[in-house]
């Protein structure tokens, strides 16, 4: 299986099982990858939702040896497919964290672009090369970094395809953290993020994620909108009666 679902309490990990082609994506990976995205969307008992790739990498991005033998249409195939993919991963409503080791270039780190927040171990190397390739990136690289970084830099790697290491990553705002374990770096932060009300989290990425589409003015009827659906939540109440009671509330994401 390219893809397995891992899921530990209110946690879901993904992982990419192709250690022997660096995790690339070939179409059936991106299938597979795509059902697991859309099942998780539909459960609400998980909270956070982690990213990483077995083997030496976290993915190269698109299996060139598949794209080598695609006729065009496949390719656009492919193409359409991993955008529709990709998306869906930024539009889960649970916080979502990439985990990256080894190297993770064109749609691998596309991937990780679409994810809330991006952990690396020290000295991985990642980078949109597509041009290098004769394209561009195609799964929203060039619009979710030049968001992260700012148009000029966004142009300049992907212009270049220079490769850059995790510590300039971490540098350029693209890296939530650089650390000798990622995995459990980023599971530190799903458990502090999995301590608060689950419904309140999917809010608040709602409403950043989608007022940053917008003017300010809709993005704040956009917050007005999100804060009014936890009003009559049992979570609100709970922390309300916790607070009195000088105790830890305890969350049922109801």
């Amino acid at each position: 299986m390219t893809v397995r679902l891992e899921s530990e309490g209110p946690l879901a990990v993904v992982v990419l099982d192709r250690p022997e082609a660096l995790n690339a994506f070939d179409y059936a990976t991106l299938l597979r990858l795509g059902d697991i995205v859309a099942e998780l969307g539909r459960r609400s008992e998980i909270h956070v939702v982690l990213f990483r790739g077995e083997g030496r990498a976290f993915s190269v991005g698109a299996d060139l040896k598949e794209r080598r033998t695609l006729t065009e249409a496949e390719v656009r195939r492919n193409v359409e497919t991993i955008q529709r993919v990709f998306h869906a991963v930024a539009r889960l409503p649970q916080p979502t964290i990439a985990v990256l080791h080894g190297y993770a270039f064109g749609g691998g780190f596309e991937l990780a672009l679409a994810c809330d927040f991006r952990f690396a171990a020290p000295g991985t190397v990642m980078g949109l090369t597509e041009t290098s390739l004769g394209i561009i990136p195609g799964a929203g690289g060039t619009q979710r970094l030049a968001r992260l970084v700012g148009p000029m830099r966004a142009k300049e790697l992907i212009f270049t395809a220079r490769r850059i290491t995790a510590e300039e990553a971490l540098r350029l705002g693209i890296l939530t953290g650089v650390a000798d374990d990622p995995l459990s770096a980023a599971r530190a932060l799903a458990a502090a993020i999995a301590d608060n009300a689950p419904l309140a989290v999917r809010a608040a990425k709602f409403a950043i994620d989608r007022g940053l589409e917008v003017d300010l003015e809709t993005g704040l009827a956009l917050e007005t909108k999100a804060y009014e659906t936890l009003i009559p939540t049992r979570d609100r109440r709970e922390a309300l009666e916790a607070f009195a009671e000088k105790r830890k509330p305890r969350f049922t994401g109801e």
